[in-house]
Formats: C-alpha cells, sequence, structure tokens
C-alpha cells in the first residue's frame, strides 16, 4: 500500500509537469492513458516480479552475453586479448561489441524482417495507444534501429512530417535505447533492469506523448521501411553497419572522455570555491525527483546526483558512475535507478538527433533544433515515469 500511495503520488506531479507543456490539452484522451497504464503496470509486474517474467529476461540477457562473448572474440584479435585481461574495460567490453551488433541489425534489416517486424507490431501498438501508425512504427524502430540510424528509414517521407508528429518521433527517438548498446548497458548494471527498461520506456512514451503532444491518427505519410538499402548488396550493406557501428562506439568514446574529464574539473573547482562539488549541488537538485519515483531516503542524494549526471553528460556516463557506489544503495533503490539511467534523455541528444535529421533534411533539422529543450524535458518525464513504475513493483 505505501508503494502504491508514493506511485499515485509519482504520477500526479508528472502528469502535471506534462500537462504544463501540452500543446493542446483538449485533445488528451484519457481513456488510452489509463489503457496504457494498466498495460504497463502489467508488464512492469511481468519483468520485475513473475517467475515467468524472470525467466524472459535471463534467456534475453544469456542471448546477449553469448553475443558479448562473439564480440570479444573480434576485439582479442585486433588487441592480442588485453580484453580477456580486463584491460581497457570500457573500451573493449562495452563499446567494441557495439559494432558487432550493430552489423547483425543491418543483416536482419538487409533480410527485410526487421521491417515486417517494426510494421507488425507498430500496427498492434497503434491500436492500444490511439497514437498515429507513424508514432507507433517509429517506437518500434528506434528500439531496434537506434537514435540516429532510425531516421534514415523514414528519410523518403521525412519532408512530408509535420511539426507536431516530428515532434513525437524526435521524444522516442531521446526516450528509448537502441538494442545495438543493450548489451553493453548489461556489462554496468543488471540486465533485468535493462530489459524491463526497454518495455516501460515504449510505453512510458506513449503515455507522456498522449500528454505532451497528443495527435490522433490519420493524415500520414506512407510508410515505407523496406526500401531501406534495397539498391545495395549484401556486402555493401553489411559494411555499412559496421563502419555505422563503429562510428557510434567512437562518439561514444568520446564524449565519455570529455564529459568525464569536464566533470572531474567542474566538481574541483566547486571543491575549491565553495566545498561541495558540482555533483553534489546537482543531487540536491534531483533528489525530490529521486525520492518521488520511490528510492528510498538513504539514497535519493546520491541516486539525485547520478540522475544529474545523466542529464549533463549521457547514461554511459551515470552508469559508471553508479557503478562506484552501487554495493553502497540499497536494492530497491539500485533497481529504480537502473531503469531510470536507461534511455538517451540527455542534452547530448539534442544534437545527435537533430544532426541525424538535418543530415537528411536541413529544414526538419532545424525544426527540431527548435523544440530541442523541450525534446529533453518530455524524454526526462518518460524516465522518471518508467522509474515510478518500477518503485511500485520493486
Amino acid at each position: 500500500m505505501p508503494n502504491l500511495l508514493h506511485f499515485i503520488l509519482a504520477l500526479v506531479v508528472i502528469f502535471a509537469l506534462a500537462l504544463l507543456v501540452s500543446h493542446d490539452r483538449k485533445k488528451i484522451r484519457l481513456r488510452y492513458i489509463v489503457q496504457l497504464l494498466v498495460i504497463e503496470a502489467v508488464l512492469a509486474y511481468f519483468f520485475l516480479h513473475a517467475a515467468s517474467g524472470l525467466w524472459v529476461i535471463k534467456h534475453v540477457s544469456g542471448f546477449f552475453e553469448t553475443l558479448l562473448t562473439f564480440a570479444a572474440q573480434g576485439s582479442d584479435f585486433v588487441f592480442g586479448g588485453m580484453s580477456s585481461q580486463g584491460l581497457a574495460f570500457i573500451f573493449l567490453g562495452v563499446l567494441c561489441p557495439i559494432i558487432f551488433i550493430s552489423a547483425l541489425i543491418g543483416i536482419l534489416q538487409h533480410w527485410r524482417i526487421l521491417p515486417l517486424l517494426i510494421r507488425l507490431v507498430g500496427t498492434l501498438l497503434s491500436k492500444v495507444n490511439g497514437m498515429g501508425k507513424l508514432e507507433s512504427f517509429n517506437a518500434v524502430s528506434t528500439l531496434i534501429l537506434g537514435q540516429s540510424e532510425n531516421f534514415i528509414a523514414y528519410k523518403g517521407i521525412l519532408a512530408d512530417i509535420s511539426p507536431r508528429r516530428l515532434y513525437s518521433m524526435a521524444a522516442t527517438a531521446m526516450s528509448t535505447v537502441s538494442l545495438s548498446i543493450v548489451g553493453a548497458y548489461m556489462t554496468m548494471i543488471d540486465a533485468k533492469y535493462v530489459v524491463a527498461a526497454l518495455i516501460l520506456n515504449m510505453f512510458s512514451t506513449f503515455i507522456i506523448l498522449s500528454i505532451i503532444n497528443p495527435t490522433p491518427a490519420g493524415d500520414e505519410p506512407e510508410i515505407t521501411l523496406d526500401k531501406l538499402h534495397e539498391d545495395q548488396s549484401f556486402f555493401e550493406m553489411l559494411g555499412e553497419y559496421i563502419l555505422a557501428g563503429f562510428k557510434v562506439a567512437m562518439i561514444i568514446l568520446a564524449m565519455l572522455i570529455g564529459f568525464i574529464a569536464l566533470i572531474a574539473a567542474v566538481n574541483a573547482l566547486f571543491a575549491a570555491v565553495f566545498g561541495i562539488s558540482f555533483q553534489q549541488i546537482l543531487g540536491y537538485v534531483f533528489w525530490p525527483f529521486a525520492w518521488l519515483v520511490g528510492i528510498p531516503a538513504q539514497d535519493a542524494l546520491r541516486a539525485g546526483s547520478i540522475m544529474a549526471t545523466k542529464l549533463v553528460a549521457n547514461e554511459f556516463v551515470a552508469m559508471i558512475e553508479l557503478k562506484k557506489i552501487a554495493a553502497e544503495m540499497t536494492p530497491r533503490g539500485l533497481g529504480i535507478l537502473s531503469v531510470f539511467l536507461v534511455s538517451f534523455a540527455n542534452f547530448a541528444s539534442i544534437g545527435i538527433v537533430a544532426g541525424a535529421i538535418k543530415g537528411l533534411n536541413e529544414q526538419q533539422g532545424n525544426v527540431v533544433s527548435r523544440f530541442g529543450l523541450k525534446l529533453v524535458y518530455g524524454a526526462t518525464l518518460v524516465s522518471l515515469l518508467s522509474a515510478a513504475f518500477a518503485g511500485l513493483m520493486l
């Protein structure tokens, strides 16, 4: 009962924050929001409590562990067994597997398996969430293809997408994560929370977007995902996806180096001037939100600092910080915080998403740049809502 009351309080606050920036409150359809809340609650219980759900997670995580062992063979060949010696863990154990998983996604895309999956699941989701097929397809394709690569699938119709629908698509790209880096997350936090967050974030995105940006179905451009890479041979496609995976890994690597160095410098400056680090200050700012989603009071301040780190840096930096203090946190606090971290909701994602779209259509990329801060705002509410569902069940 205390968990339920806390969850209801979290819902009220999160929904109020979403209503503050709603495009059109009159078009919000309460029936679909309630429907989605019930479905997400059932899924949260299934993945975080039910024996069958834990069985699914065990096998999904086992599948990714197997993929990581294959990826490690490629890394060991190039880097002379450094990975097996525990050296350069972040680069070899976390980032290099992205290249292999990206190649697998490319193969499934080339064989038309992914377009079929995206279309089937997207159509089913559009029946449940009351949103257009475009938004529903995008929620699945973002999860599979990746935050920036996803928009390549829509390059033929990008110019015809309205700003309202473009906001939903970009917000979804920031609120979820790509399957290509799920394995990387599983090396830093419990696989159970990674898998649960993948599903919870999708439904949390539908709920938050139904409030901030209600866009009913209809008047949508035709979706032609199956035309992606149709003019390429198998090996041309494979090379492209391998290089795309390498590019993503290098971008993350550069951001980790830059952000961690900057955070260390800013922490040292604040400690010298104010006697308290910058991350500790951010911890106080985010402390109420950490408590709101159900993180125990004794963990809330440290959790708030890591939540803020995710927002100003990225989820990788935050997960690295979490690893340092995980043993000191309660299991409940660790689980809720882990679910919160599994998304692309951070300031850097504005540039990544806007840049990806701008590379395909400059005008639409400029549109996305203009509502960049609102994208981060909405995506952060999605993360808070998913964490609140985890708090209800843990």
